[in-house]
């Protein structure tokens, strides 16, 4: 660094910055002695990586300081300012450097915006140890990075730092300042809420509390008036996307109408399109509350309408009716699992014809080959119920809908039941005294 770099203004997230992997705050559960990058660096070596973490937790600072630690030239590249060329004389220099005995530690930040070749082309450098090669990523390793450079690779999750990783950063601020953060506790609390995990953000939010210098330190109120809130960390068509639609999911399936809320008031905030949240919870009427209340597909149809003629934000509050109604209904997922029973039953029975009793007849050569004969008018049996079979000759009869204890669904069951009880008394009178059915009304196709 030059004479006059060293004296240009510095933002004090980068003067604040670790210089030894112990000052690092909130990643002990890798870093401390006995997380496996701190074993790894105590046996004096170090392996290829992905460290994968939400923005401000520190991947950056962590990859320059164990270049350090190993004792590695440390050569950064950005995934979204460089490309093959880039790479190509990334790969000579760190070829001339092992040849003078010297290893390299190469960071590639936002490793994931690298396409398929590009990361086929770490391949070979990162196999014959020319690099030792450090990602770092936001996005979900599993979903952005190819199977063979994952196996090459060990992929490291970094936490979002927690309030008390976060305290101890506005106590180094503080220091670092000469003098105490202007805040109340309360202030000091929303702090670390607005920063929600990012190390980096949150001092830069103490840096914009130092200048103001307040008469009086500022509470809860005074912080979000005066500094910059943080926007919520969320990419629609991206892992955090299906994180949290997952999320409110599985809370409404728990029966959870809180936790739902919360998860929705977060896709919200996030700018989702309110469009597919109100598709996924109209899906989930039918595929998680089915029967058992059979007006919460109607209510989410209601809903969707409602929020379409208000718009947002007034609309919103439509959306959540409908999370707290499928959150509380009872649940049942017998049609769903109905729906895909039939299915693999259609698949396999093929093209098999429906049995020829309830088959319309309008021709006088379908009569004579014998659609429709036998079939009963149910309205005309007693009970209104004839019991025939009508699954197709051939194929032995098959229960597909279980309905559960639950909600509507527990009338259902006896419909059921009832229903099959009667069937058996029907069979069993057809068979010991089978007789002739007149030709009952034609219902149509």
């Amino acid at each position: 660094m030059s004479l006059f770099e060293s004296q240009a203004p510095r933002p004090l997230a980068d003067r604040l910055r670790p210089e030894r992997l112990e000052e690092v705050v909130g990643q002990d559960h890798l870093l401390g002695p006995e997380g496996p990058i701190g074993r790894m660096l105590a046996k004096g070596r170090l392996a290829s990586m992905v460290l994968w973490g939400p923005p401000g937790c520190g991947k950056t600072t962590i990859a320059r300081l164990l270049s350090e630690k190993a004792g590695l030239e440390f050569m950064p590249l950005s995934a979204v300012f460089s490309g093959v060329a880039d790479l190509k004389k990334a790969f000579e220099q760190a070829r001339g450097l092992r040849a003078s005995g010297k290893g390299t530690l190469l960071f590639v930040d936002e490793i994931h915006r690298f396409n398929r070749a590009q990361q086929d082309g770490f391949l070979p450098v990162v196999e014959d140890g020319t690099v030792t090669l450090v990602g770092a990523t936001t996005e979900n390793p599993s979903f952005e990075l190819n199977a063979a450079l994952l196996s090459r690779a060990q992929v490291f999750v970094l936490r979002r730092l927690d309030d008390a990783a976060l305290d101890r950063l506005l106590d180094r601020a503080a220091e670092e300042e000469g003098r105490p953060l202007p805040v109340t506790e309360d202030g000091r609390a929303t702090l670390r809420a607005m920063a929600d995990g990012d190390g980096r953000f949150l001092l830069n939010m103490a840096e914009e509390v130092f200048e103001l210098s307040p008469h009086q330190p500022l509470d809860s109120a005074g912080v979000a008036a005066g500094v910059n809130r943080r926007a919520p960390v969320y990419d629609k068509n991206r892992e955090e996307h299906y994180n949290l639609i997952s999320a409110l999911h599985k809370s409404m399936r728990g029966s959870d109408p809180d936790a739902a809320l919360y998860w929705l008031a977060r896709m919200l905030a996030g700018g989702e399109d309110p469009a597919y949240l109100l598709r996924r919870l109209t899906r989930f009427a039918v595929e998680d509350v089915g029967m058992a209340d059979p007006t919460a597909v109607t209510t989410a149809i209601a809903c969707w309408e409602t929020y379409d003629r208000l718009g947002s934000p007034e609309g919103d509050l439509a959306i959540s009716q409908l999370v707290i109604h499928l959150a509380t209904a009872p649940k049942s997922n017998a049609g769903y699992k109905a729906h895909g029973a039939a299915k693999r039953a259609a698949k396999e029975t093929g093209s098999l014809m429906p049995p020829a009793h309830i088959l319309n007849a309008p021709t006088k050569l379908m009569k004579e080959l014998g659609y429709g004969a036998g079939y009963a008018y149910d309205h005309d049996a007693e009970d209104g119920f004839s019991g025939q079979d009508y699954f197709p000759e051939g194929m032995a009869r098959q229960r597909f809908y279980n309905p559960v204890e639950r909600g509507f669904e527990r009338e259902i069951r006896k419909r059921v039941d009832y229903f099959d009880k009667l069937r058996g008394k029907r069979r069993q009178s057809q068979d010991a005294a089978p007789t002739d059915t007149p030709d009952a009304p034609d219902e149509g196709a």
